[in-house]
C-alpha cells in the first residue's frame, strides 16, 4: 500500500487534507489524547499475549511471521495541559526524533506544528539525531502525463509513501542517485546536459552550474554532513566510448573543476563506483580496474584479476571504504549463479564473501538471458529485474536475504537508488 504526501497552498507545505488521510491511516479505532502519540507508535505488548500466526503471503517464496496480540490494558488519559506546557527546545528535541514521514501526519495537529519544518531549533537537533534508516527510493514519469512521480519504501517501517516531485524541471531527467537525504538528477535541456540537486522532503531544488564538457556524463555523488557540503563527480560520458576528463563539482565553490583524463589505453565501461576520496572503474581493454584519487589527482592501475567466467558484474561502494563486486557466473543457464566479491585492498584480489541461494537466484532470474540491475549503499545490496514485482534484498553485515514488494518497483521505466530521507540536508 502507498501512503500519499501532498502539497498545501503555500509553498513548502504539505497539503493538510491528504495529511489527515495519514493520520487516519495511522489510527486503529483508540483513544488517546497525546498528541504525540496519536498515530505514531503502537502499545507495547507483553511477550506472554502474543500470538504467533504463520503465513506465506503470496508471491514470496519464505515464511514470515505474523503477531497479533490484544492491549493489555485500556489507554491511559492524557493532560492536554501538560503537553502545552512543554519547553520549546524539548518539544523540538522530542520531534526530531519522531521519524520523517511520520512529521507529517503531526504537522495537522496545529499551526505550530505545521511550521515546525521552518524551526531553526527543530532542524539543529534532527541533525543530531541518528538516521532513520535506509529507504529505497523509485523515481519515474507519468507514461500519458508525463509528470515525475516518486514513492521511497522505508525499510524500518516497511510502508511505500509517495511524494510529489511536480517541482522538478520539465526536461528529459533520470536519477543519477542519493546521498545525505538529497536526489542528484541530470538530463538533457534542449541539447544542453545539465544536473540537478534536490530535497524530496522540504521541496526545494537547484540547478547547478555548466559543466566544461557538454557531454552526457556518468555521475556519482557524495555528501559530508560534517562540513555540510557535497560533491558530484562526473566521469566518462554516458556510453563510455570516449575518454574525457574528470570533472568534480563543490558545492562550497559552487564551481566544476577539470581533473586528469583517464589513460587512452584504458576505455571504460559504465560501471564505477565512488569510496571518498577514491573512484573505481571498470575497463575493458584491458579488463580490469582503474581507480582515480580526487585528493591525488592520479590515476593508477589496480592489478585484480576479475573472477572466472564472470557474465556481468556492478561495483558497489560500501561502509569505511569498502568495494564489493557483484556479478552472474557460469557458461550455461543451469550453471549460473549470483556472487558478491570484496576487494582485498593489500593484496589486489576479489574475495568472495557470499553466493545468491539457488531459490532466491531462480526466483530474481527466471531466464538464463535476462538482464538485472544492481545497486548499493551502506552495505545493503538490492537486485531488480525485468518483469519482476520484487526486488532482493542483501544486508552484508546482517548475511541476511530479504524480498521487498511494492507497486513502484514493477514499472519497466522506473530508477530506483537507495535514499536517507534528512530535513536538514541543504542543498546549497
Amino acid at each position: 500500500m502507498v501512503v500519499g504526501i501532498g502539497i498545501g497552498e503555500s509553498s513548502n507545505c504539505w497539503s493538510r487534507d491528504l495529511m489527515t488521510q495519514l493520520v487516519r491511516k495511522g489510527e486503529d479505532g483508540s483513544r488517546n489524547t497525546s498528541p504525540i502519540s496519536r498515530g505514531v507508535g503502537s502499545r507495547n505488548v507483553s511477550p506472554s499475549k502474543q500470538k504467533v500466526i504463520k503465513t506465506k503471503p503470496r508471491g514470496l517464496d519464505e515464511e514470515t511471521m505474523a503477531k497479533f496480540a490484544k492491549p493489555p490494558h485500556n489507554d491511559v488519559q492524557m493532560e492536554d495541559d501538560i503537553w502545552a506546557m512543554l519547553p520549546e527546545d524539548l518539544l523540538n528535541e522530542i520531534l526530531a526524533w519522531v521519524p520523517p514521514f511520520m512529521i507529517f501526519r503531526l504537522r495537522s495537529v496545529c499551526k505550530r506544528w505545521n511550521s515546525i519544518l521552518l524551526d531553526n531549533g527543530f532542524l539543529k537537533f534532527h541533525s543530531q539525531v541518528p538516521s532513520h534508516g535506509p529507504c529505497l527510493l523509485t523515481f519515474w514519469k507519468n507514461s500519458q502525463s508525463q509528470t515525475p512521480q516518486c514513492s521511497v519504501f522505508s525499510l524500518p517501517l516497511k510502508q511505500w509513501y509517495r511524494i510529489p516531485f511536480t517541482f522538478l524541471p520539465q526536461w528529459a531527467i533520470w536519477l543519477v542517485g542519493s546521498s545525505g537525504g538529497l536526489v542528484c538528477f541530470s538530463g538533457l535541456d534542449g541539447s544542453t546536459f545539465k544536473t540537478l540537486i534536490c530535497n524530496p522532503l522540504t521541496q526545494t531544488c537547484r540547478i547547478l552550474p555548466t559543466m566544461h564538457y557538454n557531454q552526457q556524463r556518468q555521475l556519482t555523488m557524495v555528501v559530508d554532513r560534517k562540513q555540510k557540503s557535497f560533491k558530484i563527480v562526473a566521469a566518462n560520458d554516458l556510453y563510455g566510448d570516449q575518454p574525457l576528463p574528470i570533472e568534480v563539482y563543490d558545492s562550497k565553490l559552487n564551481k566544476w573543476s577539470v581533473h586528469q583524463k583517464m589513460p587512452a589505453a584504458n576505455l571504460c565501461s559504465s560501471k564505477m563506483a565512488f569510496c571518498d576520496p577514491r573512484l573505481y572503474l571498470e575497463t575493458l581493454s584491458p579488463l580490469g580496474l582503474m581507480m582515480y584519487g580526487l585528493d591525488t589527482g592520479y590515476w593508477e592501475h589496480i592489478p585484480a584479476k576479475f573472477p572466472r567466467s564472470l557474465l556481468d558484474g556492478y561495483l558497489i561502494s560500501g561502509t569505511k571504504k569498502r568495494l564489493f563486486l557483484v556479478g552472474r557466473v557460469g557458461l550455461y543457464s543451469t550453471l549460473q549463479s549470483m556472487k558478491i566479491w570484496e576487494l582485498d585492498h593489500v593484496k589486489a584480489t576479489w574475495v568472495e564473501i557470499t553466493r545468491m541461494p539457488l531459490k532466491y537466484f531462480r526466483a530474481l532470474l527466471r531466464l538464463s538471458a535476462e538482464r538485472f540491475e544492481c545497486f548499493g549503499q551502506n552495505n545493503l545490496i538490492l537486485f531488480t529485474s525485468w518483469n519482476q514485482e520484487k526486488g532482493l534484498l542483501y544486508d552484508v553485515d546482517k548475511k541476511v536475504w530479504s524480498w521487498i514488494a511494492g507497486c513502484a518497483l514493477q514499472l519497466y521505466t522506473s530508477q530506483v537508488c537507495f535514499y536517507e530521507p534528512r530535513f536538514d540536508a541543504s542543498i546549497y
